[in-house]
């Protein structure tokens, strides 16, 4: 059977009928231009174009409903055990397999699977020739491109009230996702219904948090785990810590009991490289440093107060807010005290008052970032108040280096991970400072105006090409360096080895010649009479030589004066002989 659609309306309803044919290009009108309007025109140079993450779309009645993309986690768990067979059972598991082994089905799969898997292997193992083998041997001369950086992606609050980005932790493997730990620092000025949430970034969606992290108190630091990706700890404004499992969703697995944990807000927590990776350590403005166990947050496992008097008093302790810890010395770690002094602790001591090993002053206000350098781990970066200053372990009197006073207040500093000579600091005025102390000392080798609240928290990728910079007003902005930021440059390290060596030796020197001077003092106040006369016998001495230099200088003036009145006799004599003698050769004419 046919189908045949009988068409009901007029031809001529259809409009003309189009006939082509094959003929040459006809010209109908030349329009010359106007060179009246060639004046209008206006060249764009340059020419700006606005970006966003999110597709432009226009209106149309065939746009279909827009797909959003969601990567989301799945578990894989052990399965396919038949029913009479307990996989928790060494033993029932192991004859299973034996006996699954000993098919012939079982083997001429395995020998089938053989054959594609060892194509695969050939294909990994097949040589790239645009592959650059030795790419990260090769030291790189100091190219002539300026230092520059450039914003990739910017990560706001999501809630309504706005709270500060407080911590940044970089995910250890391959830091595609950034940890972001919100919270108002305001004292007793919180506002009402303000979210305690925290969340993980996708750095390639900023639209849209990856995870909410929801803890009991607005969280001031979190910090991802190094031996398991999943994990992250957090310290909260309430002094109680936590930690989260992001397998099992953004409620905590665990929370420190109140009467076990901080009394103050908890600003910094690290993890240890112990072997079972569940250990790590806080610290807090109540003036103790504790130790904890993940697998059991009820308590403590060792707590350490921060009293330089080393008499373990908590009413004298100084308040920690940063705090410093290298894997490499698993027993020193650093503490940065609100009263501007970084206290040096060796955790395996003996006893409780030699867990205090030393103490560097020198800030007029709170230390808010304490890191050693990652090639040289003698000498770390101190940052508070309006510098930033690097110390060395050697000398403890005085820093061998610092910055100028800023005019807006210091809040965060870190080092490169890449290069042993450029470090970051953030300032009040929303501005980051990028410091190359061989390139250049006294200021900045790149002043980037980031936003225009107050940056808070900086955070630099372990490549050390991107960097996040948290801000008063919530924003996360994520940076993208230039290539001579972040790149080794030829003899870099022979040149930071030879500065950080001799301010070292210029800081002993001045040392010793500080103590110099306070046993002079010493002795000068033990012998107090005897010095009172040597200073009047001399005081007369001066007082006599004094008055012998101005004698000397009144006579010479006097001799001075005598000599120009006779020079002024003798010219005035010669007129008056020139004048007479003018007057005779005129009479004689």
């Amino acid at each position: 059977m046919e189908i045949v659609y009988i068409y009901t309306r007029k031809r001529s309803e259809f409009g003309r009928q189009c006939n082509f044919s094959d003929r040459p290009a006809e010209l109908h009108v030349d329009i010359l231009p106007d060179p009246h309007q060639a004046l209008n025109f206006v060249e764009r140079n340059p020419c700006d174009t606005a970006i966003q993450c999110s597709q432009d779309m226009s209106e149309h009645e065939v746009n279909t409903e827009r797909f959003e993309m969601e990567s989301r986690g799945v578990n894989h768990m052990e399965g396919g055990w038949p029913k009479d067979i307990n996989p928790q059972e060494v033993e029932q598991t192991i004859r299973f397999r034996k006996k699954v082994e000993k098919e012939e089905n079982y083997v001429n799969t395995i020998v089938q699977l053989g054959s594609v898997m060892e194509h695969c292997i050939k294909q990994n193992n097949a040589i790239n020739i645009y592959e650059e083998y030795f790419e990260e041997d090769t030291a790189v001369e100091g190219t002539e491109e300026a230092p520059s950086a450039k914003t990739i992606n910017i990560f706001r609050d999501p809630h309504e009230i706005k709270r500060t980005a407080t911590h940044l932790s970089w995910h250890p493997d391959r830091s595609k996702k950034l940890a972001v730990a919100y919270s108002s620092l305001e004292f007793q000025r919180t506002p009402k219904n303000m979210s305690y949430d925290s969340y993980i970034w996708d750095i390639e969606s900023p639209n849209k948090p990856e995870l909410a992290v929801k803890p009991a108190s607005p969280l001031l630091c979190l910090e991802y785990n190094p031996k398991d990706s999943h994990i992250l700890a957090g310290g909260c404004y309430n002094g109680q810590l936590t930690y989260w499992d992001t397998r099992k969703g953004g409620q905590p697995v665990e929370l420190s009991s109140i009467e076990h944990s901080h009394r103050d807000p908890v600003y910094k927590v690290i993890w240890l490289q112990s072997k079972t990776g569940t250990e790590c350590f806080s610290v807090s403005t109540d003036g103790q440093v504790m130790w904890w166990d993940i697998r059991k947050l009820s308590e403590p496992t060792e707590i350490l107060v921060l009293d330089i008097t080393k008499k373990g008093d908590l009413n004298n302790a100084l308040g920690g807010i940063a705090l410093e810890f290298e894997p490499t010395m698993p027993t020193k770690f650093m503490v940065g005290t609100e009263q501007g002094i970084v206290i040096s602790c060796n955790r395996k001591a003996k006893t409780a008052a030699d867990k205090i090993v030393c103490t560097f002053g020198g800030h007029h206000g709170p230390i808010y970032s304490l890191q050693r350098n990652p090639f040289f781990l003698k000498n770390f970066m101190t940052v508070g108040d309006w510098t930033a200053r690097i110390w060395s372990e050697d000398s403890k009197e005085s820093s061998i280096m610092w910055t100028k006073y800023q005019m807006a207040y210091v809040t965060d500093g870190c080092w490169s991970p890449t290069r042993p000579t450029v470090f970051f600091t953030s300032k009040m005025d929303g501005t980051l400072d990028i410091w190359d102390f061989v390139f250049k000392q006294n200021d900045p080798a790149l002043n980037l105006k980031v936003c225009d609240d107050s940056l808070h928290s900086i955070r630099v990728q372990d490549n050390g090409r991107f960097m996040g910079c948290g801000a008063k007003n919530g924003t996360a902005t994520l940076l993208e360096f230039s290539s001579g930021l972040y790149t080794m440059q030829r003899n870099e390290k022979n040149l930071a080895t030879s500065m950080f060596e001799r301010e070292t030796k210029r800081e002993k020197i001045l040392e010793a010649r500080h103590r110099e001077m306070r046993l002079k003092e010493r002795e000068k106040s033990e012998h107090g009479r005897e010095s009172r006369e040597k200073s009047s016998s001399d005081h007369k001495l001066i007082v006599m030589a004094e008055n012998d230099f101005f004698d000397i200088l009144e006579t010479e003036k006097k001799k001075r004066e005598q000599e120009l009145a006779r020079k002024k006799e003798l010219e005035q004599k010669q007129k008056e002989y020139f004048d007479e003698k003018e007057e005779d050769f005129e009479q004689e004419d």
